[in-house]
């Protein structure tokens, strides 16, 4: 898959019909985490799923710190990956069952993983069943006023792309978050992020 070749290192970019293409943060991803990663990893305390968790630098942060770890992503190089930097993961959808549902702490949605699936607001219900009441969401959103985009997606590289896959992009302000409420909204480094309870 083309999100497979991203991973290893070759300079891939997101098109979205009628958005200008997004360059995919391949070197960021495979690096240790820094810079806005410290304000996902500041909110995860207890036991974390880091949902599309790519090549795993958060997870094995996370471990590092002595949290309970889970990554999960459809990318089999993704799941390979975090697993040879010492981190543990499954090759699953989201929205197939996952250990422990119901039970987690916190849930991560980094990197504009809140658009998986083409409809956010889908995606956080499906969130909060794995989480235990009083459980936390912890997502990278967009620019607060960038609204919600939503459409069909592919990982474009080396001239060669994937299939269309849905896909969106939303800022916090635009997310309906049922059975949630909102905690916390911030930017660092130039990256956004917002947080929600499960009621």
């Amino acid at each position: 898959m083309m999100f497979d070749q991203a991973l290893k290192g070759r300079p891939s970019w997101l098109d979205l019909p009628g958005t200008s293409p997004r360059e995919l943060s391949v070197a960021r991803w495979q690096a240790d985490a820094a810079g806005g990663d410290a304000v996902l990893l500041d909110a995860c305390t207890g036991p974390t799923v880091d949902v599309g968790c790519g090549p795993g630098r958060l997870v094995t942060a996370l471990l590092t710190r002595g949290v309970q770890a889970l990554g999960v992503d459809v990318s089999p190089e993704a799941v390979r990956r975090t697993t040879a930097r010492g981190g543990l993961a499954l090759c699953r959808d989201v929205f197939e069952p996952l250990p422990g549902e119901g039970r987690w702490q916190h849930v991560l949605l980094a990197d504009g993983n809140i658009g998986i699936g083409g409809d956010p607001e889908t995606l956080l219900q499906r969130v909060r069943a794995l989480l235990r009441p009083g459980g936390t969401v912890v997502a990278e959103v967009e620019q607060p006023g960038s609204g919600l985009t939503v459409g069909e997606a592919r990982v474009r590289s080396d001239g060669r792309h994937s299939g269309w896959f849905p896909w969106a992009w939303t800022d916090a302000g635009s997310l309906a978050a049922d059975g949630f409420f909102p905690l916390w909204h911030e930017e660092l480094g130039g990256r956004w992020f917002a947080c929600w309870e499960r009621l």
